[in-house]
């Protein structure tokens, strides 16, 4: 609840009611309540705890000027819709319909960012979800199509093929590596945040990993592959920046919250409380910056 109170006067400071915001808040909403049932379904933390959506919640309003767009918080949105699906598919090779409706989230994402992770979520159901098989694969592809099919048609329909057609030149149209020089102050800053939170859970995580059960270990290998990946590429083409960053903030919170809730020592205090005092802090520069 608390958490909750400080992300609504963060929403309200930064001007949804004045600007009139009403989708981009209801975005948030239910983000905020997909990655609570993400971390229930799941049981990703082993010890009964809230912080995977609190740790997104003070993510989501620390970068508030993804939440002020709306094609970045519906490609966030449905990628934990992705996740949540995704990962009810374990070890289950007849769950091709599950696997269809996931991927028809990440196909609808995909309309807003041209998503260049298909292929890895295809090794990740085979390896760690365990379910690929040719019903899978081929139900996968179905579902990828699918919100293409209803917009194709639209644009057919409507005679604006060559809009539909533009959406996937972006699939190489690249941009000078690692040019940093395009992102402002208040994305350089966050970014950064966030990789950094990302890489303080992995670490932790894969060092401690023995303690959980096969099945979490699994699942945290998924949010470890995509953050990964996603770093990797927002330093290939940071004109991506801000839609990859919606998405690392998905799998940020969770390995952070692992290692908030499960380190009691000296030293993990002292960097939950430096953490707490950073996220604060940023999100008061960028709430001035912006």
């Amino acid at each position: 609840p608390a958490t909750a109170i400080y992300a609504v006067l963060v929403c309200l400071i930064s001007g949804f009611i004045t600007q009139h915001l009403w989708a981009q808040f209801a975005i948030l909403i239910v983000s905020t309540y997909m990655m609570l049932e993400l971390n229930n379904t799941n049981a990703l933390i082993r010890i009964y705890s809230r912080m995977v959506s609190c740790s997104y919640l003070m993510l989501a309003v620390m970068a508030h000027f993804l939440l002020v767009s709306v094609p970045y918080g519906m490609v966030q949105l449905l990628f934990i819709g992705f996740l949540l699906l995704f990962f009810r598919c374990y070890q289950d090779k007849r769950a091709a319909g599950t696997v269809f409706y996931a991927y028809t989230m990440l196909g609808a994402a995909s309309l807003f960012f041209v998503l260049y992770f298909v292929p890895i979520t295809w090794i990740l159901l085979r390896t760690n979800i365990m379910a690929g098989n040719v019903r899978t694969l081929s139900a996968s592809i179905i579902g990828l199509l699918m919100p293409y099919w209803c917009v194709g048609g639209y644009y057919l329909y409507a005679g604006e093929t060559d809009l539909f057609l533009n959406h996937f030149t972006q699939l190489w149209q690249l941009a000078p590596l690692a040019d940093f020089s395009i992102l402002q102050l208040s994305q350089m800053v966050s970014l950064a945040f966030i990789v950094l939170v990302d890489i303080i859970g992995i670490i932790h995580f894969h060092r401690n990993s023995y303690k959980d059960k096969i099945r979490t270990r699994m699942l945290f290998e998924v949010f470890t592959t995509f953050s990964l990946c996603i770093m990797a590429f927002i330093v290939l083409q940071p004109q991506h920046a801000n839609f990859l960053l919606s998405m690392l903030l998905v799998c940020a919170s969770p390995m952070i919250a692992h290692f908030i809730s499960l380190t009691h020592t000296r030293i993990t205090n002292i960097i939950f409380i430096v953490l707490l005092l950073s996220v604060v802090s940023i999100t008061a520069c960028n709430l001035w910056l912006f």
